[in-house]
């Protein structure tokens, strides 16, 4: 009885001391699944849950900036006003020419606007008519040329312009006896020859009338003659713009 007994004391013990032992090894095997500090997170970036408090950003903030759009700056310009000389590329005469006729002139020096920009090279042609011209009608007397200019040529292509011509060095120049004038001194010369005859009563006195008649006739042509207006070629004249001038 007392064989039986310790026989089922030492199974009860056995059993227990295994029971620990599987304890413990379970006890281990659960303590390598924890987790260990060499796997935290080491950046500093703010979890989803830290920033439930800060506010969100605006869709402004979110979308990138737009460029500002700007107009294309203007083209360089002369305003109306600005002066401009021209040379004559050939002769103009009362004589010769007549309204409507075609005229050209160019500018030597680059024409420039308030800032100082060249908008007219230097060379430029500008394309114009004759819109009045006539001579004087006696010496003493003042004849008349006006020139009215629309297009400039700028590097091969022509270009609108609104301008006037204020001054033009013109001089003046007496044609001589013409067709016109020699008729003047033949009807002197008729009229003085009949009135010799009139007042002589004979050949003496027509030769003597005819001649009186002859030097009246000159003194008419000469006091009566055409004194012809002239633009020589290289010739200055003063262009003024009446409008702004675009050159694009």
């Amino acid at each position: 009885m007392i064989r039986k007994t310790f026989t089922l004391a030492a199974v009860v013990a056995f059993a227990v001391t295994a029971c620990g032992q599987d304890s413990d090894s379970a006890d281990q095997r659960d303590l390598t699944l924890l987790p260990t500090d060499s796997v935290a997170m080491l950046d500093d970036a703010p979890r989803p849950d830290s920033m439930a408090g800060s506010e969100a950003p605006t869709p402004e903030q979110q979308a990138p900036a737009q460029p500002v759009r700007r107009p294309p700056p203007s083209p360089p310009s002369l305003m109306a006003g600005t002066a401009a000389t021209l040379f004559a590329t050939d002769t103009l005469t009362s004589r010769h020419n007549k309204v409507g006729d075609t005229v050209t002139a160019f500018v030597d020096q680059p024409v420039l606007n308030d800032r100082g920009v060249e908008i007219i090279p230097a060379g430029a042609l500008f394309f114009g008519t004759i819109s009045d011209v006539a001579p004087a009608e006696s010496p003493g007397g003042e004849g008349r040329m006006a020139l009215t200019f629309t297009d400039v040529e700028i590097e091969g292509y022509l270009y609108p312009v609104s301008a006037r011509v204020d001054s033009i060095a013109t001089h003046m120049k007496g044609r001589g006896v013409t067709v016109g004038d020699a008729a003047k001194v033949g009807a002197g010369t008729a009229v003085g020859a009949v009135a010799g005859r009139i007042l002589g009563g004979n050949k003496t006195g027509t030769l003597v009338g005819a001649a009186v008649g002859t030097a009246a006739g000159v003194g008419i042509a000469a006091a009566t003659r055409d004194i012809d207006i002239l633009l020589d070629a290289g010739a200055p004249m003063w262009l003024v713009f009446t409008a702004p001038f675009e050159r694009p």
